[in-house]
């Protein structure tokens, strides 16, 4: 059984609803029908329940199982505003500016919704950029209690290969923070190996990545990471993690054993830590496009209710797949 496949099943032994945002998405309403004809989650769509019938009848599938919400005539509406105002007033939000957004913004309508305990997650981002997932989620949800920061990562999973967990890698940040801090970096190292332990179910092994191995380059971007590691070991104790190592060291035994000898992460990481977004977002793609993994995500982690995002290039069945992640990391809260 594939990793997905694994969540797939987790997902349907305690049925979540999920929100989709994006029904003038193609893609989102084809990967609802086929939620709903495998029986992954509820969806709960937003739009005009004519068209959304009528586009789903257009590309062949169906959508009968979904509760269709449209914002413009729904019961709750003027509730809705009244709280976003209320959340949002000391930040300048008026009244009219409230019932403006949740009518011309589907995915802060599902925000109030997931909000009001009416779901339990949320997926968006098909054709609209992470800000636009994330800002909502962060204003109305806000963070995680006992969480430092909001970090994304994605799941990876490589076909044929014997590195990670059979194949099966967090990458994170990948998809939000651009150039952490070493105290940042530390806290993404602990809420990914969370992330992985929740949804992968094997033990995290966390490498915190660099040009430079164990001190064989010098330079101001491995002493952040040096000092992330650092912070890591004093603030999270339990966190079995490494670095800095390259990526070759991190995965690979033979590499491991001739590089970085005696450590407890070398040559086994699982959750891989990058030290900026331009190393961890460059990475994931290469590894999807050349070695042909599926990429899950940019999953978020430390938002109060789960929220995630999808890369613009995904296809329908990604967003199979992390409405299926999302409907599991539901069943942890």
């Amino acid at each position: 059984m594939s990793f997905i496949d694994g969540i797939k099943e987790k997902a349907k032994s305690n049925l979540k609803t999920i929100i989709l945002p994006e029904s003038e998405d193609e893609r989102t309403i084809r990967a609802a029908a086929a939620i709903l004809s495998e029986k992954i989650a509820n969806v709960i769509l937003l739009g005009n329940p004519d068209k959304i019938n009528a586009d789903a009848a257009s590309y062949g599938v169906h959508v009968n199982g979904a509760k269709i919400v449209d914002p413009e005539n729904c019961d709750r509406f003027d509730e809705y505003a009244d709280m976003f105002y209320e959340l949002r007033k000391k930040k300048g939000m008026t009244p009219e500016k409230a019932r403006e957004t949740l009518h011309s913004d589907k995915t802060t309508f599902g925000v109030m919704m997931l909000k009001e305990n009416e779901a339990d997650g949320l997926v968006s981002g098909a054709c609209h950029s992470t800000a636009n997932t994330l800002r909502p989620a962060l204003q109305i949800l806000r963070t995680k209690p006992g969480c430092k920061m909001v970090s994304g990562f994605f799941i990876m999973d490589v076909p044929n290969c014997e590195y990670g967990d059979h194949g099966t890698f967090i990458f994170a940040d990948a998809g939000l923070n651009q150039d952490p801090t070493s105290e940042e970096l530390a806290a993404i190292a602990d809420a990914s190996a969370k992330s992985f332990k929740e949804l992968v179910g094997d033990a995290p092994y966390v490498a915190f990545l660099s040009h430079s191995t164990k001190g064989s380059a010098k330079h101001p971007l491995v002493d952040k990471v040096v000092k992330a590691v650092e912070i890591a070991h004093a603030e999270y104790p339990d966190l079995v993690c490494d670095g800095e190592l390259q990526a070759d060291a991190a995965i690979v035994p033979s590499v491991a054993a001739s590089k970085a000898p005696g450590s407890p992460v070398a040559g086994r990481a699982n959750v891989l830590i990058f030290p900026n977004l331009d190393g961890g977002n460059n990475a994931y793609k290469l590894v999807q496009r050349l070695a042909k993994a599926d990429a899950y995500g940019p999953m978020l982690q430390g938002i109060a209710k789960p929220v995630n995002d999808l890369s613009r290039g995904c296809s329908w069945q990604d967003i199979v797949g992390v409405v299926a992640l999302t409907a599991v990391q539901a069943q942890d809260e």
